[in-house]
């Protein structure tokens, strides 16, 4: 059998037999991830339905120039549309010992920025807190403010617009225009940088953790500037 990238490769270009082979030979990956997220009212088969969307977008998406593996690049799109689907259902729940370890990291946080008039990294933070730095990760992003895309930037009419809708109308073209067109004007008021980080975020979904790499900062720089931007982009529309 081909190798991997070169699979990728044919089913980009159509191949129905390689994209299936890809597909039948990550199912394993899929379930390793639906067994994070048992015991949350839902069926395993349905969370494994879920998931598999997220494996064939990681193999649609998949660039065989990157410099990881394809399961690395996969599982962090398999995990994002199990936890999407759960979060818009109001499913996921944040344990007690994440929500401590966030508290924790808040205190650890700032006393670093202060003593090194920087966004601490991952690593420094694991080391000050005494956390490892999957927990340090896993703490930040189950308890960051998720609303990002789905916040309402406006509402009237008895109607409201998420960031969402902004970004990825579909449904109709022209209205769809208008709205690539107002992004746009908004991107325009970005930085280099933070124009960078918000194509890459939502435009190619990439990871914080692909962008820091890109950008040359680290995972939490990502995480606050996004926030930021968010926040500034909100206050324009």
């Amino acid at each position: 059998m081909e190798s991997t990238a070169v699979l990728i490769e044919q089913a980009h270009k159509g191949d129905k037999k390689a994209r299936d082979w890809l597909v039948e030979n990550n199912m394993g990956l899929v379930w390793s991830i639906v067994k994070r997220f048992m015991n949350r009212g839902y069926e395993p088969e349905d969370l494994f339905q879920i998931g598999s969307i997220g494996l064939l977008k990681a193999i649609d998406k998949f660039d065989v120039q990157y410099d990881v593996k394809f399961s690395t690049y996969a599982v962090p799109m398999i995990t994002g549309e199990i936890k999407r689907f759960l979060r818009d259902d109001g499913m996921i729940k944040v344990s007690r010992t994440i929500k401590e370890n966030a508290g924790k990291l808040k205190g650890t946080r700032e006393k670093l920025c202060a003593g090194l008039s920087r966004e601490p990294t991952v690593t420094e933070l694991a080391a000050a807190s005494g956390l490892s730095e999957e927990d340090v990760v896993l703490a930040m992003d189950a308890c960051a403010e998720v609303e990002s895309l789905h916040k309402t930037v406006y509402q009237g009419d008895g109607s409201s617009i998420s960031l969402m809708d902004r970004l990825e109308e579909r449904q109709n073209e022209q209205e769809g225009v208008l709205n690539r067109l107002l992004l746009e004007q908004l991107l325009q008021s970005l930085n280099e940088q933070e124009a960078a980080l918000i194509r890459m975020r939502y435009f190619e979904e990439r990871t914080q953790a692909d962008i820091a790499g890109r950008l040359g900062i680290s995972q939490v720089q990502v995480s606050r500037m996004e926030k930021r931007i968010l926040e500034r982009l909100r206050a324009l529309v």
